[in-house]
């Protein structure tokens, strides 16, 4: 007869603390609309490729990495540069042996305030010969019209022509750098590299792999990684009026380590990247105890902008052999991988049992509370 009450309380339970305030939020959704759209599954087993790590399926990820390498091109561009003059830039025209036509710059007065001044129209004015046209012409092309032109009134004149004021064209360093904004092109050839460090270099948070240059609406990613710390000079490029030099914050530069390790937590890659073993070493290493060797997986979301059914690429891990870390180290993660080590059976079934047994524990005080009760009242 105990045995069958016994049995009735435990039924009755469920039914009784479904009518109670349990501790912790809960959220049901047995009672809302949930939305499926026609077709959709929420099953997404099929959406996922598991990939077991080998090494051949590991040195078939391996990127190549970056190496000290010359740059012809920019070399040859850099010798063959030559600045085109714009509208707002300032002129230094000097005829020598004819201090009429040269205006001097005076105790109180720059070269800049005593110069040339090139309107909007790209044109500027000079005595006896009138408008010029100076626009996207280069010092050189000035001074041979300028020449020629006063040859008409003056025997054989000596002309100079430079910049005094850079202000037509410029090039914008943005993001992470230490002093973000814009910067004169000049008659000096300006580089990617000149740039970055006319800005104070990079700043703490940087993101070196993958800076952009926005050139004419077009976008290229520059590794300064690359040209930087393994002297990849390729990476280097001449830069033109208008351009965008954009180095982003590496908040992007992370990676997720869950499961059965020691520490579980979010971390930040360095500029160098990140093993899959360096992970697991940063988190604490996997959880001797707890954690199912064969069970170390990294999960990747696939790329929204690659046409692909799938929604994530899973890599498969071994560690049964500790040697297997090996490949670990070979295994270059990439941002916003999640690094999971799952737990032993065992460690899950215990887990239940600690859950379970207070539990059954309370049932049995609620038995034992009513044969007592039952005794007294006897």
């Amino acid at each position: 007869m105990e045995t069958k009450k016994l049995l009735s309380v435990i039924i009755a339970l469920p039914l009784i603390l479904t009518g109670c305030t349990l501790p912790g939020g809960h959220i049901p959704i047995n009672n809302k609309n949930v939305v499926i759209s026609q077709g959709e599954s929420t099953d997404i087993s099929a959406l996922v490729d598991v990939y077991p790590l080998t090494p051949e399926r590991v040195s078939s990820f391996k990127l190549p990495q970056p190496e000290s390498r010359a740059n012809p091109a920019l070399d040859l561009e850099i010798a063959q540069y030559e600045y085109k003059v714009g509208a707002g830039d300032i002129l230094n025209i000097t005829i020598w042996d004819h201090p009429e036509l040269t205006i001097p710059a005076g105790s109180y007065r720059s070269s800049a305030e005593a110069g040339n001044w090139v309107s909007s129209d790209g044109t500027i004015f000079y005595p006896y010969i009138g408008l010029v046209e100076v626009k996207d012409k280069t010092v050189r092309e000035i001074r041979q019209e300028i020449a020629a032109r006063l040859a008409e009134y003056i025997e054989s004149p000596q002309v100079d022509v430079n910049v005094a004021a850079f202000r037509s064209k410029k090039v914008y360093v943005t993001g992470e750098v230490k002093a973000a904004g814009q910067q004169p092109v000049t008659n000096i050839p300006k580089t990617l590299l000149d740039a970055i460090n006319d800005a104070g270099g990079l700043a703490e948070h940087a993101d070196w792999r993958n800076v952009t240059v926005t050139r004419n609406g077009s976008e290229q990613r520059i590794s300064l990684y690359a040209l930087m710390q393994k002297g990849d000079l390729t990476e280097n490029q001449l830069m033109q009026p208008g351009d965008i030099i954009h180095v982003p914050r590496n908040d992007a530069q992370k990676v997720f380590v869950m499961g059965e390790v020691g520490k579980p937590q979010t971390l930040k890659m360095e500029r160098n990247g990140m093993s899959l073993t360096e992970a697991l070493s940063s988190a604490g290493g996997i959880n001797e105890v707890a954690a199912n060797a064969t069970g170390v997986f990294v999960i990747r979301p696939i790329d929204s902008n690659e046409r692909s059914e799938k929604i994530a690429s899973v890599y498969q891990l071994d560690m049964q052999d500790s040697t297997a870390l090996f490949l670990g180290t070979e295994f270059d993660l990439q941002p916003y991988d999640v690094v999971y080590v799952t737990a032993t059976p065992l460690a899950r079934w215990n887990r239940l049992m600690t859950q379970l047994l207070p539990t059954l524990a309370g049932i049995k005080n609620i038995g034992d509370a009513g044969a007592s009760f039952r005794g007294w009242t006897d």
